[in-house]
């Protein structure tokens, strides 16, 4: 049995196959897993660094603030599916996911047209475009949101799973996470981070909460500031000696989601099934300019249920960054009922659902190609 996978250009999309793909191996050790993204994007290093296999295409996203760049991306588009055609028609997957992204459209369009059992995942409640339109002809589309449901046409197709979570991020051991950040043990522990990417306001803001708080509240922090901030965040971190571990990106992130009392970051549809899987409590500063508002909409999810506060992106300086960190670190039994609460919000099932929902459909495949001639047949 082989399965396609076909999502990429951030975390939210690229995490999600592979966590699908590790636990068709753990069902399905036989299983041939094959990846398809682009060169640009975050799969081209976390895919191979998981042990997968890797095919890249040409592609290009649409940017909605550009639009004399859509003649360019439309023509690498182009070229991308028909490269989707020759990969799909040259792997011969017995069924193909797609979860989300650029390079996700061409791969999925070609995996319909050449006759392939199609499954969508979609992280978000407000679902995108691509994924609006592809889910018409998808066999199955796995939500992440009841909300989501409202925004397709076609219904029968949809099933509300969750997102995905990889099976490590649950594995993270606190005394471990401890030892590698250098941290001490029983000081409250603040976890920031703005994406895979970082984000230059939230590291900002989070330096300038870092100097109000010093000498107030003995905090230590972790800081994930993104390549770009680097350099400029630890320099000030290393000069005014303030309380934080200062890195550009995270590989072990389950390490640093076992050490966090709190957490502060954007509200990326992965980001809060991986928060409400570790239950634990977080300060949200959602992505003011995703698409149709998604980030605020997620938010609220874990706002509304007591696992969260919530800050928008437009108020959030340092002075009340530092507020909300010094008002929950204060009360201990908040924090409790909010990592309570996170958990009741987790579909810790959802990577196992999805992937007897791929393994159902490979057979089925399997099962028509094998029929006898006069007996029927068809997807």
């Amino acid at each position: 049995m082989k399965i396609m996978i076909a999502g990429g250009g951030t975390g939210g999309h690229v995490y999600p196959g592979i966590a699908v793909a590790e636990e068709l191996m753990r069902l399905r050790p036989r299983a041939e897993v094959v990846f398809v993204g682009g060169r640009r994007g975050l799969e081209a290093q976390a895919v191979p660094e998981s042990g997968f296999r890797i095919r890249y295409i040409l592609t290009r996203a649409f940017p909605r603030r550009a639009w004399w760049r859509w003649p360019a991306a439309l023509l690498a588009n182009g070229v991308g599916l028909f490269q989707a055609l020759w990969v799909v028609a040259t792997e011969r997957p017995d069924a193909v996911l797609g979860t989300g992204g650029y390079v996700s459209g061409p791969v999925a369009l070609a995996a319909w047209m050449l006759g392939r059992p199609l499954l969508l995942q979609e992280q978000n409640s407000i679902p995108g475009l691509a994924n609006r339109w592809l889910a018409r002809v998808a066999d199955e589309v796995h939500l992440s949101f009841t909300e989501a449901r409202a925004y397709f046409s076609r219904k029968d197709n949809l099933k509300v799973t969750g997102n995905p979570v990889r099976g490590h991020i649950l594995g993270g051991d606190r005394a471990q996470g401890l030892k590698a950040f250098d941290l001490a043990e029983g000081k409250p522990t603040l976890f920031i981070f703005g994406g895979s990417r970082g984000a230059h306001r939230i590291n900002e803001a989070a330096i300038d909460a870092m100097r109000r708080l010093k000498g107030r509240v003995d905090l230590q922090f972790i800081l994930q500031t993104g390549r770009e901030d680097l350099a400029w965040a630890k320099t000030i971190v290393d000069a005014e000696q303030l309380p934080a571990r200062v890195l550009a990106f995270l590989r072990d992130i389950h390490l640093a989601y076992a050490v966090a009392d709190l957490v502060v970051c954007r509200s990326g549809a992965m980001t809060l099934a991986e928060i409400a899987a570790c239950g634990t409590p977080a300060i949200l500063v959602p992505y003011p300019h995703a698409a149709h508002n998604h980030q605020e909409v997620n938010a609220h999810n874990l706002v509304e249920r007591g696992a969260a506060a919530l800050v928008l992106d437009r108020e959030l300086t340092g002075e009340r960054l530092a507020k909300e960190i010094a008002h929950l670190v204060a009360d201990r039994q908040t924090l409790r009922r909010m990592s309570a609460n996170a958990r009741t919000f987790a579909r810790l099932d959802a990577a196992e659902r999805i992937v007897r929902s791929l393994v159902r459909w490979a057979q089925g495949r399997g099962a028509a190609q094998a029929r006898p001639a006069g007996n029927g047949g068809g997807r």
